[in-house]
């Protein structure tokens, strides 16, 4: 069941065979396969390559071998070399050597690129539709959670900013994800198919009807770029390495937040994991397990990279890495943005805990210190003195709102009953116009 065996004079040991198989992970493009022949056999005949009695036999049992494999009634056997192999030993036996046919003008180099871009332009876009939604999700819960919170540097309280305005940072980490992987779509979009092995073909083929038929803007310029080009893989990988590192982060988050020390949030039960010996414990697996995906996705990409970095074109036989290691990015980010969607369709905001504590973190010290540069301080002074009154404010368990104005005066006589509207957290926000979603 080999494509290729006139040349050789015995048959390839069997671990050989086992290892240089690639059908067991590439038999998921069965569909793009058979849709890059159907339209590699329309161009045959309209090319006047094949006869219209061949290409409509050829046509209608690569149709049916489709309708076989989906309904189950054929099972792609692991014993062939690859998908492609499969499909063509399929269809020769099945309408004899008119189904040799199919391949004229063809190499499995050309086939393998343009199925490999036909599933990853489909499998891309349906993880579009998961981001999507999960960007709308962020939307809505912000807009249902306004409620003051700290803002954090070094996880150290700093300023006072709204749970809103927090979770909408995420919302434009997610839509710059969503306007890279566009736009590695745009870029990918050539059609491979009429490459050949390296340097095309002498049958007069129509390379623009193929990619017009699969739904490409256009064939590639290079042959040898075409059957070598993997850059749209790594660009792809690149960006769910950077969409897995955003959605990593508010794990992150998510994580300290439903902690017993926070208590900010509360992760749905569905979301969320027991101890089999701690009665009590409700684990936020999900995040964590986010966040430990991250990693691998990552792996992934330096596995391509390095898979790629010292070949010379045009193909080799380790660019049958590419798969395994883009399958596995693929699907470990669109399962991460599935569950990473329902914590927080689910999630319960606790805006008693946000208020408190942004009550215990003099989050208004910049403001005050502001207030007394308009005052005509400078700037390090007022820097100065704030920080004395933030270290009374600690000692005396007084947040500074709560300090009386004859002793902020006995550190700054420019402080006046004004200072209290000035620092109120409301007015903070208002002022600093934190509250407006900015798409």
């Amino acid at each position: 069941m080999k494509l290729w065996g006139g040349r050789f004079d015995k048959e390839v040991e069997q671990i050989m065979d086992k290892f240089n198989s690639s059908i067991k992970f590439d038999k998921r493009f069965y569909y793009e396969d058979i849709q890059g022949s159907l339209a590699h056999v329309e161009m045959l005949y309209q090319s006047k390559i094949v006869s219209k009695e061949e290409y409509l036999v050829i046509e209608k049992e690569l149709k049916q071998i489709l309708n076989d494999i989906e309904s189950g009634e054929l099972i792609i056997a692991d014993s062939y070399e690859d998908i492609h192999s499969f499909v063509e030993i399929e269809l020769t036996r099945r309408i004899g050597d008119v189904g040799k046919k199919l391949h004229t003008g063809r190499s499995r180099n050309d086939q393998v690129a343009v199925d490999m871009k036909l599933y990853t332009k489909k499998i891309t876009n349906l993880l579009l539709e998961k981001l999507n939604k999960l960007n709308e999700v962020v939307e809505v819960l912000a807009n249902n959670n306004n409620y003051l919170m700290p803002g954090y540097t070094h996880l150290q309280r700093a300023q006072v900013v709204t749970f809103k305005y927090h979770l909408l940072a995420y919302y434009q980490m997610f839509k710059r994800d969503i306007l890279r992987i566009n736009n590695a779509l745009v870029i990918m979009d050539e059609s491979p198919l009429g490459c050949g092995a390296l340097a095309g073909t002498t049958h007069n083929i129509d390379r623009e009807l193929t990619a017009n038929i699969l739904g490409f803007s256009k064939p590639v310029d290079n042959f040898m770029d075409g059957v070598s080009d993997r850059d749209y893989l790594l660009e792809l990988m690149s960006c769910f390495a950077i969409l897995m590192m955003h959605m990593s982060r508010i794990s992150e988050e998510l994580i300290i937040w439903s902690s017993q020390e926070f208590k900010f949030v509360t992760i749905d039960s569905s979301y969320s994991t027991g101890s089999s010996i701690m009665p009590q414990k409700k684990n936020p697996d999900g995040a964590e397990l986010i966040r430990g995906k991250t990693g691998r996705v990552y792996g992934n990409l330096i596995t391509l990279l390095v898979t790629l970095k010292g070949l010379t074109l045009t193909y080799n036989k380790d660019m049958q890495e590419d798969k395994e290691a883009f399958f596995d990015a693929i699907d470990t980010t669109a399962d991460c943005v599935t569950i990473l969607t329902g914590m927080l369709e689910t999630l319960k905001v606790n805006p008693d805990n946000l208020k408190k504590a942004v009550k215990g973190g003099f989050l208004n010290a910049t403001a005050l210190a502001d207030y007394l540069v308009n005052k005509g301080m400078f700037f390090r002074d007022a820097h100065e003195v704030v920080g004395k009154i933030v270290q009374y404010g600690e000692q005396n368990n007084l947040a500074i709102e709560d300090i009386e104005l004859t002793k902020l005066k006995q550190f700054c006589q420019l402080i006046e009953d004004s200072v209290y509207q000035y620092i109120d957290y409301e007015n903070l926000l208002k002022m600093g116009n934190k509250v407006e979603i900015r798409k």
